[in-house]
């Protein structure tokens, strides 16, 4: 488990566990692509399209524990914080993403602690995602984020928009309009399952 290290402005943020969280996301990577293997070679489907996996930058973790007005200790940075150690899985369909869910709820060396359906339980602004927070045997937590083809570009033209700043006038169509976009993609990851369910149940190799 991690516990509180010595800080300073040169030390990093994360003490000496570096090495350990490196091996936890390790472990995730390997986890998902085991699912991959096994997917590929049962029903010659990959459920991943493509998969970002990373340790949160010394500056971004010092940044985001001063906004959330916490201490900027290793501690913090490791038990108060969730996302020192994060994954994004983006799939091409949205069964695909339950599936990956499910596979890391049945490893054991990891435990999930938090969970949010963002896809059956949109935010408001029509963000969809699936989010975890997974703890490792040895104490570190790690996001993980499973999201389909739309809705990751969704989310990377949203994040494009937000540093832009409309006329006062024009923000609430923008706001209706980014909620449109996404409600049109949703319906088109549910269009596109049910195209690969047809096809898939029509094989007869």
């Amino acid at each position: 488990m991690p516990h509180e290290t010595p800080e300073s402005t040169t030390a990093s943020i994360y003490g000496t566990h570096l090495p350990q969280m490196e091996a936890v996301l390790d472990r995730l990577v390997q986890c998902v692509e085991s699912l991959r293997a096994r997917m590929e070679a049962e029903m010659g489907i990959n459920p991943v399209e493509h998969m970002l996996a990373r340790i949160k930058s010394e500056d971004s973790m010092r940044d985001k524990l001063r906004r959330k007005g916490l201490p900027q200790t290793t501690e913090a940075a490791l038990t108060q914080l969730y996302d020192a150690i994060g994954i994004r899985i983006v799939c091409a369909f949205l069964n695909d993403v339950y599936a990956i869910r499910d596979h890391l709820a049945d490893d054991p060396e990891f435990d999930i602690v938090e969970e949010r359906d963002y896809i059956r339980h949109a935010k408001p602004n029509g963000y969809r995602s699936y989010h975890l927070i997974v703890r490792s045997q040895q104490g570190y937590y790690a996001e993980v984020q499973l999201r389909t083809i739309s809705m990751d570009t969704w989310a990377a033209l949203e994040h494009h928009l937000q540093y832009k700043k409309p006329h006062k006038g024009n923000q609430r169509l923008i706001v209706q309009e980014l909620k449109r976009c996404a409600d049109e993609l949703a319906s088109t990851d549910v269009s596109m399952q049910t195209l690969r369910d047809a096809i898939l149940g029509g094989d007869d190799s």
